[in-house]
């Protein structure tokens, strides 16, 4: 309980202390707002633009969520041929590496042009992209790097590959795919309002912080960006439940089984 209480003490200890220096920066350079605005006129833009702010946060969130969802499936279900196959994953690998190292500026231009400009389809689809890449390269690597012995058990008992796979390779794998998917969560979210700097409709987090910055709202802009913030963070904490809530049902499953 101790150790719980300390893993959350000392983080909140930081920031309440790095939000007290930059509040106090501000006030005794008596820096303009314009050039960086003080925490505390961010909270009371933050409270005023509550609505607004989870009106674009539903929007941004919305296509997080399909992105990381979507991302996840297909980056699941191609590490499982790639682990099967291994010349596929010499010929795959590569090519996806390649096209995650392309700026999303770059493909989310091309999917506006063609799509509509209120479809969310681009934005969507680059978050899927991200994630997808992410989750394939963990996931493959828990399948196949398991330890041989554990193999080489099975098959003595004639297992065939199936068996290998349900009782070894995709028991290892599992922790590997919450890593990814506590990776993923937070950048589907700078991933999906990102994307939206670039066209397309001007309603989620990433537009509104733009438009508030061209028009010098330094604090409005600051407050859509602390909205960001709070959505990737509910993302990873998700996350995190649902690794604690997996382990604990294993772990009840299998002392079950004992």
């Amino acid at each position: 309980m101790i150790a719980r209480l300390s893993r959350i003490v000392a983080p909140v200890l930081f920031g309440l202390g790095f939000l007290g220096l930059w509040e106090g920066a501000v006030r005794g350079f008596n820096l303009k707002p314009y050039f960086l605005a003080p925490p505390s006129k961010i909270v009371e833009q933050f409270w005023s633009n509550a609505s607004r702010i989870w009106e674009a946060a539903s929007v941004s969130g919305m296509n997080a969520l399909v992105g990381l969802v979507v991302g996840t499936v297909l980056g699941v279900a191609m590490s499982f041929v790639l682990s099967r196959y291994k010349f596929l994953g010499e010929l795959i690998t590569p090519l996806a590496i390649a096209l995650n190292a392309i700026p999303i500026f770059v493909l989310v231009a091309v999917l506006n042009n063609m799509y509509s400009i209120t479809s969310e389809i681009p934005r969507r689809f680059m978050v899927t992209l991200v994630v997808y890449f992410i989750v394939l390269v963990n996931v493959a690597k828990g399948l196949t790097q398991v330890r041989s012995t554990h193999v080489e058990l099975m098959r003595s008992y004639a297992a065939s590959e199936f068996e290998i796979l349900r009782k070894v390779r995709v028991p290892n794998a599992v922790p590997y795919l919450f890593t990814a998917l506590k990776i993923a969560a937070p950048a589907s979210v700078i991933t999906a309002f990102v994307s939206e700097y670039f066209g397309g409709s001007q309603n989620g987090l990433g537009s509104r912080i733009t438009s508030n910055i061209a028009n010098s709202k330094n604090a409005a802009a600051w407050a859509y960006v602390l909205g960001a913030c709070l959505l990737g963070l509910v993302f990873y904490i998700v996350s995190v439940v649902l690794e604690n809530v997996t382990s604990r049902g294993g772990g009840a499953t299998n002392n079950n089984s004992k």
